[in-house]
């Protein structure tokens, strides 16, 4: 070795990190850390099975799959509710949806949301200069004091809740607006035109603030039913109008790494693309698939909470890796405060966990001892390593335990024969309860932060 040429980033090179992963995770003394920038793609109500990597059939998803060979799968990978606002709710804030009294979904006709006093993934990386973006559906909340630009976000742009949440479907709703900043620009805007509308946001976004950090979270509206897809894609996939659907998304995604990479930016850059539910599979072929997930939309078994998720971060994320250890969107407050430098908020419990380990090591661990599934009305179920317990609707029934690495459809409740891990989970979740109770037994729990 020609120890005259063999420069710092050839030792690192070594070691398998680059110099901005080593400046990143703090080992760099000569220069002060790097600070990555955050896409964040968050798309609504796709299922477990609607990406291409993950098993879709009927239609192509080539920049994804991209991104999975060029980052990591995470298989195991949770939201904090199978429902659109407690989702969002725990995404931003990092805790479970009740910690921060969104349980259920927020209408055009109420008057609350998430309160402005909640630290979102936006405010704590405002600490560190970040320039903070929310471009797509909201739903935390339609009144000005509960928007985006009230909640740590420098700008936003889409729509404040469903789009399906429109004059047609109820005359009580108003017409549907899409907002810029605090103001609405048009209402009943032409949904077919809101993806690409998004994108080309997100792509101005980035490009202005490219010479600083910055964090982009892109919400789409889609596949929410009413689906609606721009001419360019109609028409274009094997499964009808919600093929055609996330093949845009698809793209999507591709014109953001695309950016990135045009801007030279890949390598200061998490690019993280997740949905915020499982499918609402009553709508059939306009609905998706959580194969071989149980159920989808609005149920706590693994096709309601459980979701695609793919991160890519050339050269700190290793390409073409698989985690399979159990993380979730409410990981990511904590993950994005750790790599951004900032420090959590020490006034309050924050549930998620950093996992930038499981990032950049695959035969790192989960930080979760265990991962709770909350409904609208209770407690629903628990995880805890391979062994998930389901509580039953009734006081009476018992529960049921499944091993989800041998029956990963929910299938065999093997209850009978593991009553030690029955009553270890059942302990996880009575500790629970009495932190953050039990909504339909009535129990409010302690550690709940009021509207």
């Amino acid at each position: 070795m020609n120890t005259n040429n063999y420069t710092r980033r050839d030792f690192l090179k070594t070691v398998g990190l680059t110099v901005t992963t080593a400046a990143v995770l703090g080992c760099s003394k000569e220069a002060s850390p790097v600070k990555p920038n955050f896409v964040l793609i968050f798309t609504d109500d796709q299922g477990y099975a609607d990406v291409g990597c993950f098993g879709a059939e009927g239609f192509e998803t080539p920049n994804l799959d991209r991104m999975a060979e060029e980052g990591m799968k995470f298989t195991d990978f949770y939201v904090g509710a199978s429902i659109c606002s407690p989702s969002r709710a725990a995404l931003l804030t990092g805790c479970y949806p009740p910690r921060v009294s969104i349980i259920r979904v927020l209408f055009p006709t109420d008057r609350s949301g998430l309160n402005p006093d909640e630290d979102t993934i936006a405010d704590v990386l405002k600490t560190r200069g970040y320039a903070t973006a929310c471009i797509g559906k909201w739903h935390l909340g339609h009144l000005p004091k509960f928007l985006p630009t009230q909640q740590g976000f420098d700008y936003y742009f889409g729509l404040p809740y469903s789009n399906d949440m429109r004059p047609e479907q109820s005359k009580k709703y108003p017409p549907l607006p899409l907002i810029e900043g605090q103001e609405p620009i048009e209402l009943d805007p032409d949904q077919s035109q809101l993806t690409r509308r998004y994108t080309e946001k997100a792509v101005a976004f980035i490009k202005q603030n490219k010479d600083k950090p910055f964090f982009v979270y892109l919400p789409h509206t889609m596949p929410h039913i009413p689906l609606y897809v721009s001419e360019k894609f109609a028409g274009k996939s094997k499964k009808g109008i919600y093929g055609d659907v996330i093949e845009e998304l698809d793209w999507s995604a591709g014109k953001i790494l695309n950016t990135l990479k045009e801007l030279g930016l890949d390598e200061r850059t998490l690019v993280i693309f997740t949905s915020d539910n499982g499918p609402w599979l009553s709508k059939k072929e306009h609905g998706g698939s959580a194969k071989p997930l149980r159920d989808g939309k609005f149920s706590s078994y693994e096709g309601g909470l459980r979701v695609p998720c793919i991160m890519r971060w050339p050269g700190t994320i290793p390409a073409g890796a698989v985690c399979s250890e159990i993380s979730a969107t409410i990981d990511l407050l904590p993950t994005f405060a750790k790599l951004a430098g900032a420090k959590l908020p020490a006034d309050r419990i924050i549930d998620g966990r950093d996992i930038s380990a499981l990032m950049t090591n695959v035969n790192a661990k989960t930080p979760h001892k265990a991962f709770y599934y909350y409904g609208v009305k209770k407690l629903d179920a628990v995880r805890s390593g391979d062994w998930k317990l389901v509580f039953a609707n009734s006081k009476v029934d018992p529960p049921a335990l499944y091993n989800l690495k041998d029956d990963i459809s929910e299938q065999h409740d093997v209850s009978a024969n593991h009553p030690d891990v029955v009553e270890k989970l059942s302990k996880l979740a009575d500790s629970m309860r009495q932190d953050l109770g039990d909504i339909r037994r009535g129990i409010p729990g302690r550690n709940i932060r009021p509207l």
